[in-house]
């Protein structure tokens, strides 16, 4: 029984005995790489007509396949539960038939994983050979599951790369949208969570979606280098039957095929990339929800979330927690953990393919997942919260427009470092006296300095400060609505 359980391994030749059960459980990956079933079908097919072309399999045979394919669930009776199996058309092309029922049955969720299928790849051929039997071998012909496994991952990797990039960009339309929408509100900005400057609401929602449109042209760059054919690599000398990778290349819809063997088998550079695009990203998320999460406080009441990204204490009945945006910082972690693990992995393999490198899907999987439910959960959060505009205005003191009177006395000719003194005086003075900067009196002024006379007080005005910034990525609204159609334009063009 010891060595019938070995040789049902694709290496069981050269093994004697059973494996150890400690390191079957650790070199097992087929929790994780079942979410590559449907992208290794879909290799699997692509390298049988390759195979075809190189005279491993009939030019006839094949085409024979492709004419029936419509046909073929319907053909098919499979009664493995039973220990039989019927099988139709047992010729040298029936394995390439037989995979597309392999698809059906993993799409439908039907395919049935065993305790000896220790990955995706050896749950797929031994698939095919209960339908088929050992003809089922030559679909391996020439092929390593260190170019398959690379080879399944890159596929994986674009179409979901497309899906969040579509994802991030529906977040960054909210964004604007809701700039649009709210482009009157004013609210303190702040730094060193410090009032500093008064700004447009809008203005800081563009600020996180300018940083996510980074986000999105970094997530097509790593596509681009994703975007390469590592089929036909072998374990990692190459492939010795003639094979035509350009074939390979088009059926799997790459853009280039890998330069060198070894490296395509052991790159995993387009890996380390999306980890790392995927925690700035995640970064970006973090501190937006850290800023709603400051915002919605009694202390602040800037804004209320939906009770729908909300959770409540299982002890104090009044509580509202913004549990949504708490895990999507603490996801940010998670994420970072996945990049730094992998570069903690990478950094002293030698060449070629090392099992080390089975790690690499477990990362990519969770971090996909993990950056579609955030992403999808972020543009729930922002288009459903409700903005307080008046405690927003409430909150803008005096005190915030110490620069613009600074920048007042400047106009009149007074050098700005001199300004910056005068004006620290008088914050310093207005403090002592417990009042606010512009309820100083006329002598508290000029006992300061003789510029500070009673045309200061036209500086004291919220909407005015912030319609001096106009320049170029400023708050002022004509600026603030450039900073829309320039992001407007940005997604167009990533669009394209």
């Amino acid at each position: 029984m010891a060595s019938e359980q070995q040789s049902e391994k694709l290496y069981g030749g050269r093994f004697v005995g059973s494996i150890d059960p400690i390191l079957e459980k650790l070199n097992s990956s087929i929790q994780v790489d079942q979410r590559l079933s449907e992208v290794d079908i879909r290799g699997s097919i692509a390298y049988a007509k390759a195979l075809e072309k190189a005279g491993i399999l009939t030019k006839t045979e094949l085409e024979k396949i492709i004419s029936g394919l419509e046909k073929v669930p319907n053909q098919l009776t499979i009664k493995s539960r039973a220990g039989h199996k019927e099988v139709l058309l047992i010729t040298n092309q029936t394995f390439f038939l037989l995979l597309l029922q392999i698809s059906e049955e993993v799409s439908k969720g039907t395919l049935i994983i065993t305790k000896t299928d220790e990955d995706i790849h050896t749950a797929v051929e031994r698939r095919l050979k209960e339908l088929i039997g050992d003809v089922a071998g030559k679909l391996h012909t020439g092929r390593s599951r260190n170019d398959q496994v690379v080879t399944d991952l890159r596929l994986l990797m674009k179409s979901s790369i497309t899906t969040l990039n579509s994802n991030l960009q529906q977040l960054i339309r909210t964004l604007v949208e809701r700039a649009s929408t709210e482009i009157e509100v004013i609210l303190p900005g702040y730094t060193h969570l410090q009032r500093a400057q008064p700004i447009r609401w809008s203005h800081l929602l563009l600020s996180h979606a300018v940083a996510l449109t980074r986000d999105s042209e970094r997530l097509s760059e790593v596509k681009k280098r994703i975007n390469v054919l590592p089929l036909g690599s072998g374990a990692l000398a190459g492939n010795p039957l003639g094979l035509d990778r350009e074939l390979l290349r088009k059926e799997l819809d790459f853009s280039s095929i890998s330069i060198n063997s070894i490296d395509a088998v052991s790159d995993r550079d387009f890996v380390l990339e999306f980890l790392s695009t995927a925690s700035l990203i995640m970064i970006h998320l973090s501190r937006l929800a850290e800023d709603l999460i400051i915002y919605s406080t009694k202390e602040f009441g800037f804004i209320t979330l939906s009770d729908a990204f909300c959770t409540g204490s299982s002890l104090m009945p009044q509580k509202k927690n913004p549990d949504s945006l708490e895990l999507i910082r603490s996801k940010t972690g998670r994420v970072i953990g996945r990049m730094t693990g992998m570069f903690v992995i990478l950094k002293a393999l030698p060449s070629a393919y090392n099992k080390d490198l089975q790690e690499d899907k477990e990362a990519v999987i969770d971090v996909i997942d993990t950056l579609s439910a955030v992403l999808q959960l972020t543009t729930g959060v922002i288009s459903t919260l409700q903005i307080h505009k008046e405690q927003m205005e409430r909150s803008l003191s005096p005190e915030m427009l110490a620069t613009d009177l600074a920048n007042h006395l400047v106009r009149k000719g007074m050098p700005f470092r001199q300004a910056h003194m005068v004006v620290g005086k008088a914050v310093h003075l207005a403090e002592t006296k417990g009042v606010a900067l512009n309820q100083l009196s006329p002598e508290d002024l000029k006992s300061i300095s003789p510029a500070l006379g009673s045309d200061i007080s036209q500086v004291f005005n919220q909407q005015t400060s912030v319609e001096q910034y106009t320049s170029p990525g400023g708050t002022a609204k004509s600026a603030v609505t450039h900073q829309i159609e320039q992001i407007k334009e940005l997604l167009k063009r990533q669009k394209e």
